[in-house]
Parts: structure tokens; sequence; C-alpha cells
């Protein structure tokens, strides 16, 4: 179901269960949550998450195995933390993370995107979130990623309509940040973009991003790192920095 191999200091995670449109079952959460550790411990830069299969991102959680959960609470409880455990996982990476869509984002799907800092919209991605079709909800903390992002009205239209958002439209709402032909190519050029930056000033400023209170301490103690001196000598002498890896 994930597949992950680098180029360079770019990991990707991609999807890859074209007979099932990249649906996620039961038992894949645990593996994505593993594949995301297996990240961190690696000297990757930029994690891109992506699809193999043509046409699709991903439709989200598989159905089939949700069925299964009407008389099994435990099971349900079980599908609910490991699916919040893997988003929490990602969303907590100290790297950049990129959701490159070329396809259909649905469900589940679109809260795996959402656990990126950044996603990027290709020619054929379109993007709905259908649980009331369905008879059920959205997680918590989906739903409070997803206010984050394109504010409660938004959020509230596609939440109880489902309708399904085109490349444009999702752009135009801010559900992504970035509009490409291909967001293969986009996702990997942006990540070039990030890897040339300090490690550690990308992990700072993610920190930052998320509310971390010791934000002013960070500010501050950046300004003693060898990345800073590099950083200014560079400025002076008019070349590339080398930062810390």
């Amino acid at each position: 179901m994930f597949t992950i191999d680098s180029i360079g200091r770019t990991a990707r995670i991609s999807l890859d269960r074209p007979q099932s449109r990249n649906a996620i079952s039961l038992h894949h959460w645990a593996a994505l949550s593993a594949a995301f550790a297996e990240v961190a411990a690696s000297d990757a830069r930029v994690l891109i998450v992506r699809s193999m299969a043509p046409n699709i991102f991903s439709s989200g959680a598989d159905i089939g195995d949700l069925g299964t959960l009407d008389a099994d609470p435990a099971a349900r409880t079980r599908f609910r933390a490991e699916m919040a455990a893997a988003f929490d996982q990602l969303a907590a990476l100290p790297i950049a993370t990129i959701a490159a869509i070329d396809g259909g984002c649905y469900g589940a799907a679109v809260a795996l995107a959402l656990a990126c800092d950044i996603r990027v919209a290709g020619d054929k991605a379109s993007f709905a979130i259908t649980p009331a079709k369905v008879g059920i909800v959205y997680p918590k903390g989906d739903v409070a990623r997803l206010k984050a992002l394109v504010g409660p009205g938004q959020a509230a239209r596609m939440l109880l309509s489902g309708m399904t958002l085109d490349a444009d439209q999702a752009l135009a709402i801010g559900l992504v940040e970035e509009r490409a032909r291909s967001a293969d190519t986009a996702a990997f050029k942006l990540a070039e973009s990030i890897i040339a930056n300090s490690r550690a000033s990308v992990a700072g400023l993610k920190r930052i991003l998320a509310g971390d209170d010791e934000a002013d301490r960070m500010f501050e103690d950046a300004f003693a790192s060898a990345d800073f001196r590099e950083g200014v000598a560079a400025f002076r002498e008019r070349r590339k920095p080398v930062f810390e890896r």
C-alpha cells in the first residue's frame, strides 16, 4: 500500500493500491505510521506524499472495511485512534511535508493531505469530504485542521454538502497552496528550495507555526547558531550557504 523511496534528501511515500483506488484499509493505518517513523529516522529533509496510481490520490478509508464496524465498538475506537495517530505523526515530523495531489482526493485522504504542511494540486486533482453521504461524521482533529486552513464557512460548505471541488476551486478557498500542471513536478521543485535552507530553521519554523510556547526562546537562540553564522557569512561573500546537515 505504501512505498517509500527517496531522491537525494527528498523522501517520498507513495500510495500504491490502484485496484482499490488507493483506499486505506483498517490495517493500513498502523503501516502508515510506521512509514512516517521510517522517514523520521532517515536523513530526509523533505517528505512528499503522493500516489503511484493514475488519476487518483486516494479514495480515503476503505468503505468495505468500514462496514465491519457496525457491530464492533472496540474496532471503531481502534480505527479512530490509529488514523489520528498517523495524521498526528505526520503533522509532527520536524521536516517539511508536501502532499502532491494529481487525482481524486476523497474522505480520509483529504485529512491525510491536511496533515501535511503544504498541498500542491495538479490538473487532475479533485477533492471531496463525504461522510454525510454515508451517515457518519469526520473526526474532531481533521475538522480542526480543515477549519484552520479554509475557515469555518468553507469547512461547513464542504462537510455538509459533500461537494466535489476541482483544483482551481480548491486553490480559491485555500485548501491547497499551489496549483500546477503536474503536482509531482511542482512538489519536487518546492522540496529542492526547502532543502537549500537551514534544517534547524525549518524545524523551528514548523514548531512556531504550530503554536509552540517556546517560540520567543527559539527566535533568540537562533542568533547563536552555527547556521546563522554561516548564513551571514554566505550573504556577505555572495555565495550559497552550506548549512549543517
